[in-house]
């Protein structure tokens, strides 16, 4: 990628130029610049400045001069200029863009498949929520979230597991068994609490609870994923890792490790030792273990079943768990592999009034009504339009307009009139057979604005997957679809493409919209959307 090419370039003549500002790669950030004003920018020189006491711009005149030779050798580059206060921004020859539409067009969906430098085994556990109803959408919006991201980092290279944490175990099991019986304890309520109670054969609460989960989990939550497009390698059991011992250990290991003390009856685990505000009961006065002790031997589990790395999507509500959880790791010694990700709340608007009617649980709207409601599609395309630390305001009547303001219509429209455009050129089959398409198409004919500026989004998109795996940063691939149907929509209101009278520009345009496609096609795939080739 040229991105990471101008990093290396710009990172070598600032090592052997100025040693003493111990600049590192991270520091040297590549930026697109405003249209018209450059391919790629840098603002190295600023950073520069303030390390050496130095004026950034004239920094960046000489950091030009030190690149000289670089960007004689590598003939994709047309020129470098300095702009504002030193940024310097790369301006790149027009025939790089044009060539693309080979590399794209034969590579099809492996466009933008990626070799990263270290291989890692990933697991993405998400959704996670108690086996005791429906999803709603609280634990909900992580599904697409956790699912895309799984997808991108394979996109990047990475191998990656999907897992489903079942708390199938502990007290909120045995309410939910009370639930079901109606008794004096019971909190849960809803159609499928009815249906439960119809089915039980059982009277002890907790006996209850675990053939209740088993139940929920197999006829509500299982298909409720399914319903929204995700499909988990493991549904991992928490039962499991108490019936097995596992949990015991990972205690008896912190005892070991002198990080568990006695207290008023209870085992506290010193949280604070790795900054956590206050201790945490890992078990309780009446031996109880807490859901902590659970966590800890989960995590535990997990490394041992070889990942390198561990990323956990959760909603905000578990925002107090996350110190404890990530300071339990480092105890057990696998410091910085455990990454967590928390979303934010989801409102739902419907006719401008916030939304709040359930058909199935009667306090909250679950997944499986979004979906009844505007289909997959909408909900994933927009849950993932939000960065995760945003809350979302989904608008029901907007999900379900068919116009350019719904944004999943926007590029799912894009697509199905290219795949209208492609069907109109077969027409053109027998022209083509007499002069062969690959000789007499000319990809230098591609020098129309809208031509380039599609050309040049296209270029980001290996560079996206990138940043997206790195940061995990998920919704800057629906703006980038967003942003590349404009620019589709643009070009088709500008330039013909279907012209007998002039084959070889139609051959030509016809590779470039083959081109928008593939990328188009591989984007939504990544969402988890459909690519509809009629609409």
């Amino acid at each position: 990628m040229i991105k990471k090419e101008l990093q290396k370039a710009i990172l070598d003549v600032t090592d052997q130029r100025w040693p003493e500002a111990k600049i590192k790669k991270e520091d040297i950030e590549m930026s697109y610049p405003p249209e018209g004003m450059g391919d790629y920018s840098c603002n190295v020189a600023m950073k520069l400045a303030k390390i050496l006491g130095k004026n950034s711009k004239e920094l960046g005149l000489e950091m030009i001069e030190l690149l000289a030779e670089y960007t004689r050798e590598n003939e994709y580059i047309d020129k470098v200029e300095i702009a504002g206060a030193g940024f310097l921004n790369f301006y790149l020859k027009d025939d790089h863009f044009q060539s693309l539409i080979d590399e794209i067009n034969r590579s099809g969906s492996n466009y933008g498949q990626l070799d990263p430098e270290k291989k890692e085994k990933v697991m993405v556990e998400f959704v996670s929520a108690n086996p005791t109803g429906p999803i709603h959408l609280g634990n909900g919006r992580g599904a697409p979230f956790g699912d895309t991201l799984a997808s991108i980092l394979e996109k990047a290279g990475q191998e990656v597991w999907r897992e489903y944490y079942v708390n199938d175990f502990g007290n909120q099991i045995k309410i939910l068994g009370h639930s079901v019986l109606k008794d004096e304890k019971a909190e849960y309520k809803g159609e499928y609490i009815e249906k439960l109670h119809k089915e039980n054969k059982l009277t002890d609460a907790f006996e209850v609870g675990q053939w209740a989960a088993g139940k929920i989990l197999k006829e509500i939550i299982q298909p409720s994923m399914e319903n929204l497009g995700i499909k988990f390698n493991e549904y991992f059991s928490e039962k499991k890792l108490h019936e097995s011992g596992q949990v015991e250990a990972v205690i008896k290991i912190l005892q070991e490790r002198k990080l568990i003390y006695q207290k008023d009856g209870a085992f506290w685990f010193q949280a604070m030792e790795f900054g956590d505000e206050k201790d945490r009961v890992i078990r309780k006065s009446t031996g109880e273990l807490t859901y902590f002790g659970g966590d800890i031997a989960y995590h535990k589990n997990k490394f041992e079943r070889g990942f390198d790395r561990v990323i956990n999507v959760w909603g905000a509500d578990h925002h107090g768990d996350v110190k404890r959880v990530l300071g339990a790791v480092e105890a057990i010694g696998h410091k910085d592999k455990l990454e967590i990700i928390l979303t934010q709340m989801v409102r739902v608007i419907k006719d401008g009034q916030e939304y709040k009617m359930s058909k199935r649980q009667g306090t909250y709207i679950s997944v499986d009504d979004l979906i009844d409601e505007v289909g997959k599609d909408a909900v994933r395309f927009i849950f993932l339009t939000y960065s995760n630390n945003a809350h979302i305001n989904f608008d029901i009547d907007l999900a379900k307009d068919r116009s350019e303001k719904n944004p999943v219509y926007y590029v799912q429209y894009a697509h199905a009139r290219i795949c209208s455009i492609l069907r109109k050129s077969q027409t053109l089959n027998s022209k083509f057979q007499t002069n062969s398409k690959s000789e007499i198409q000319n990809l230098k004919l591609l020098a129309n604005e809208r031509e380039l500026e599609l050309l040049k989004h296209l270029n980001k998109f290996p560079e996206l997957i990138d940043d997206m795996a790195k940061w995990r940063e998920v919704h800057h691939l629906p703006a980038y679809l967003i942003r590349l149907a404009d620019k589709f929509h643009g070009f088709y209101a500008d330039c013909q493409v279907i012209n007998e009278d002039d084959l070889m520009m139609t051959a030509t345009r016809i590779e470039l919209v083959r081109a928008v496609k593939t990328v188009l096609a591989e984007g939504l795939r990544l969402l988890g959307v459909s690519a509809p080739e009629k609409m």
